[in-house]
């Protein structure tokens, strides 16, 4: 199977360097017009895959949204991913998972395994139980073809108490966790299949990020914050790796599927315009 990093690099080759955010919080349903309950959350989901599936390179479902509806809502989100399989978007799970041995191989089992219902493109994951404790989730993303994303610098500003706090060696616990996943993408060749979250939101982020080899996934554009612009200030010299990522500034436009696809153009033109570095 091609690596998940070969397949982004042409997903975003072909549709333009753009996530979106699948998270159908209850005040986003409300101004939808739409019910806080199964059916509101089948019907938001069912028209962003219409109006985005087919369009943008990578979607991100947000699967606590999911969750908070139990085990119907989990299989809105497997029949969620399925359709955007169907559509040709990669679908990156936002789930953030990560704990040691036996339960982080389930979790990878549950979001890497193509036999899983659940199966996606790649995850979100939490490197602060040890960047090692994941050695099963990369395991099985090498075998078969998958990606995951490990926090390093997010966009809350509780984060920064951690994410900037100074190991042994002088290095910030954000730094160890660059330079671990910067080993994982050694050698890949055109992009490593495991990323960073980096969010758009921090400013000049001190860190270094120029080995990483894989994708950096900007997450806080849009309603957080951020604008296309504030990339550069980010990533600097490291923008031909950005993912930039939005959800409500997208998501606000519908329940019209034209609005969703204008607003999602207009954020890829500006990003774009931004990235152009890239090439």
């Amino acid at each position: 199977m091609e690596s998940f990093g070969t397949r982004l690099h042409r997903a975003v080759t072909e549709r333009g360097p753009l996530c979106v955010g699948i998270d159908p919080h209850p005040a986003l349903l409300a101004r939808w017009g739409l019910d806080d309950d199964l059916q509101g959350l089948d019907r938001f989901t069912r028209t962003v895959v219409d109006a985005l599936g087919d369009r943008v390179a990578v979607v991100k479902p947000q699967s606590a949204f999911f969750e908070r509806f139990g085990s119907r809502g989990a299989a809105v989100l497997e029949s969620t991913i399925r359709q955007l399989r169907n559509a040709g978007s990669l679908v990156l799970l936002d789930v953030k998972r990560g704990d040691i041995g036996s339960t982080v191989r389930a979790y990878a089992s549950a979001y890497l395994d193509p036999s899983s219902p659940m199966y996606v493109d790649a995850v979100t994951a939490s490197p602060y139980l040890g960047v090692g404790s994941l050695a099963p989730m990369v395991e099985l993303a090498t075998e078969h073809g998958g990606g995951v994303f490990v926090l390093a610098l997010t966009s809350n500003p509780e984060g920064a108490a951690v994410q900037r706090a100074r190991t042994a060696d002088g290095r910030t616990v954000a730094q160890t966790v660059i330079d671990e996943i910067s080993q994982l993408n050694r050698g890949a060749e055109p992009l490593g299949s495991f990323g960073l979250v980096v969010g758009a939101t921090i400013g000049d982020t001190g860190h270094d990020l120029s080995g990483v080899g894989g994708p950096l996934l900007a997450p806080g554009l849009g309603a957080q914050g951020a604008g296309a612009a504030d990339l550069r200030t980010v990533f600097g010299s490291n923008l031909a790796a950005v993912l930039p990522s939005y959800s409500r500034e997208v998501l606000s436009a519908g329940p019209d599927v034209t609005a969703l696809r204008a607003a999602a153009d207009r954020v890829l033109g500006e990003c774009r315009a931004v990235l152009a570095a890239r090439d």
